[in-house]
């Protein structure tokens, strides 16, 4: 026995144990590797861990996993992927982080047994699950061959069977291509630092196959996916800026499908503008909606989702008198707040989202319609709105509905309108609402009379009869038959909103069997 008590030979494999385990997590995949990515200006995927989880609460499975090719084993340290679960703000969340030291991160069949048995466990102790993705596509040679590809084609299969029970978030941190981005396009969050691509397959591979040459930028940088695809959430700078927003979006909710949205302390608006000082009377003239939103919500904080795409609407989770909310608000700052093909498909996603994890919706209105015009029919304009209006309806949660300015048409509808069973249709007193923009309607019903006029009699007729629409849409005929429930100032809507939020706040949850949209796609 030794000094300590400690069997001499115990004591010999205590420390070649713990040598063996400090060089898995100390070298990675080598140090020259390491050196690569801080002259790059990223963080390893172990400081990237470090730098997201709550000090000291990081517990590592995996640590001695190694390539399923034993002629590989001595190279593929934790075989390219770090796995555990921490905490983050205090709560249990399962981690998967790729390691670019090893092998690029490419997936293999090792280590796709490392995320998923990360992800089986998150679902079933109801906690969220942590993507830190950057691989390289599939391990060649592993994937090749029908017994290699029989071998990681199940690859995520599972995660899509999720059906929304916790929440899924993916940072995007280096290069993505396969696995990495079929998981992202998978989650509820997707996140992408700048300098970063997205894709399914890389430029070379792309190269090879079709000759058509793209730089990675071109091919899936940020913004390719922030304004033109959609298929990220938020831009991040640096993993610092990436980590403090996916800490931010955590904190709207709950852990699972279980539990309720996290409530946290009120914070008065900022209160720098009277609401009815930014929005303009007349229809034509533009303003910011979320110059509106910030006068709302808990401290003026949106985190607003996409916020380069479909920008006619505007998505965000945010808080009023502490209670967590998503708010889709029609933005007239663009396409005069119409909305699109994109602004459906960003609306739907936000719909999703709330009604999987109980968070209440509120709508605000000033739209004159849905964009129309040869370019979105060719976008499939029909079947978005539609898919839109499905996933309102579906909806399980409460939601609030606002008529700020106007609601025309299908927007109106889309919009938590009348009939579509929102809990409360309020509007401001100068609202209109009709079936579509008066001007539009003059042309639709006078057009030949207008037509057979000079110019002036003609400008001076469309206004006539426009004003005659215009009058005829006025919000007190909708509160004269109760197709509005209330007609309120401008100032009183946020108290009003904190009211109705406390009151549904005891509205039991829908069991997730009838959330039916946390079980729709999250992408299509």
């Amino acid at each position: 026995m030794s000094a300590s008590g400690i069997d001499p030979e115990w004591e010999a494999i205590d420390r070649a144990f713990a040598g063996r385990r400090e060089s898995v997590r100390s070298d990675m995949g080598g140090r020259h590797r390491i050196e690569a990515l801080h002259r790059a200006g990223a963080l390893t995927a172990r400081e990237r861990i470090s730098a997201l989880a709550d000090p000291g609460t990081f517990r590592e499975i995996g640590t001695f996993a190694a390539s399923a090719r034993p002629e590989d084993r001595a190279d593929t340290p934790a075989d390219g992927r770090i796995t555990g679960f921490a905490e983050v703000g205090g709560r249990p969340v399962g981690l998967i982080a790729d390691d670019a030291t090893v092998k690029g991160a490419s997936a293999a069949p090792v280590n796709i047994r490392k995320a998923d048995k990360v992800y089986e466990q998150s679902l079933r102790a109801g906690h969220p699950v942590i993507y830190l993705g950057e691989t390289r596509g599939s391990r060649i040679p592993d994937s090749m061959g029908s017994e290699g590809l029989a071998t990681v084609s199940g690859e995520g299969v599972s995660w899509t069977r999720r059906r929304r029970r916790v929440p899924m978030a993916t940072v995007i941190t280096g290069l993505s291509f396969g696995g990495s981005s079929f998981f992202a396009a998978m989650s509820d969050l997707v996140i992408q630092i700048r300098g970063t691509c997205l894709a399914i397959t890389s430029p070379g591979v792309i190269e090879s196959a079709t000759g058509e040459q793209a730089t990675f930028e071109e091919l899936g940088g940020v913004a390719v996916h922030d304004r033109v695809t959609g298929q990220i959430d938020l831009v991040a700078d640096d993993e610092e800026h990436a980590f403090g927003l996916l800490r931010r979006w955590l904190g709207y909710l709950p852990s699972s499908q279980s539990s309720r949205p996290p409530s946290a302390a009120t914070v008065p608006p900022p209160g720098r503008r009277e609401l009815g000082a930014i929005v303009p009377m007349r229809r034509q003239r533009g303003y910011d909606m979320r110059h509106l939103l910030a006068e709302l919500v808990d401290g003026g904080e949106l985190l607003e989702l996409k916020p380069g795409f479909g920008r006619s609407l505007t998505t965000a989770l945010a808080r009023v008198d502490g209670h967590p909310v998503g708010v889709l608000a029609s933005n007239p700052k663009y396409l005069a707040g119409a909305l699109d093909p994109d602004a459906c498909d960003k609306g739907t996603r936000l719909l999703c989202l709330c009604d999987a994890f109980g968070l209440p919706v509120v709508l605000l209105h000033d739209s004159p319609g849905f964009l129309v015009g040869t370019a979105v029919e060719h976008r499939r304009a029909l079947s978005k709105c539609v898919l839109f209006l499905e996933a309102l309806a579906l909806s399980s949660v409460p939601r609030i509905s606002v008529v700020v300015r106007k609601s025309y048409g299908l927007a109106f509808t889309s919009l938590g309108g009348t009939g579509t069973d929102s809990d409360l249709l309020l509007a401001w007193p100068g609202a209109e609402i009709g079936f579509m923009d008066p001007q539009v309607a003059v042309d639709a019903l006078h057009g030949r009379e207008l037509a057979g006029l000079d110019a002036d009699q003609r400008g001076a007729k469309r206004a006539e009869l426009a004003e005659a629409l215009n009058q005829s849409d006025s919000v007190w005929g909708a509160a004269a038959t109760m197709a509005v429930d209330e007609v309120i100032r401008p100032e009183e809507t946020r108290d009003r909103l904190a009211a109705e939020l406390a009151r549904l706040a005891g509205r039991p949850l829908a069991p997730p069997e009838r959330r039916m949209l946390s079980g729709w796609p999250t992408c299509w």
